[in-house]
């Protein structure tokens, strides 16, 4: 018969103490199961903030919302017509550049053109008519006529 070491017994001990260990954590997870419990455990409920709460809502808080009232798809747009013609003055162009500035005379903002959008040559100072469109850095001019 042959004598154990202290290591061999060491190494039995962990073996033993991880088995009691496993079999703990079996007996646990055997007490919290979630299995089988009722429906009313399983509900959450949306209150009137847009939170989720397991307590039901108050039948007397409750709105009645008129279907009409409900909008699907984008928002529409009830505003005035915008002027498509507008009048302005160049206050800056770069002939060797080919781009300048259109001061709007109505709503004094300043508005970047492009050589390839202007109907004749013009010069700072002139005034002009033309139309405007979204560009990737801001308002832009297209059709530039001189008055």
């Amino acid at each position: 018969m042959a004598q154990e070491t202290q290591g061999k017994k060491e190494k039995e001990k962990k073996k033993q103490k991880n088995r009691q260990d496993k079999e703990q954590r079996k007996e646990e997870r055997k007490a919290n199961n979630n299995k089988g419990k009722g429906l009313d455990s399983m509900m959450a409920y949306v209150d009137e903030n847009g939170n989720l709460s397991d307590v039901p809502p108050d039948p007397k808080k409750k709105k009645e919302i008129n279907l009409e009232d409900i909008q699907l798809g984008a928002a529409r747009n009830n505003s005035e017509p915008v002027e498509i013609i507008r009048t302005g003055v160049i206050t800056f162009f770069n002939d060797a550049k080919g781009y300048g500035f259109i001061n709007d005379l109505k709503s004094q903002e300043s508005v970047f053109v492009h050589v390839n959008q202007l109907a004749g040559p013009v010069k700072e100072k002139d005034k002009v008519t033309f139309e405007v469109e979204n560009g990737p850095k801001g308002l832009n001019a297209i059709k530039v006529k001189k008055i």
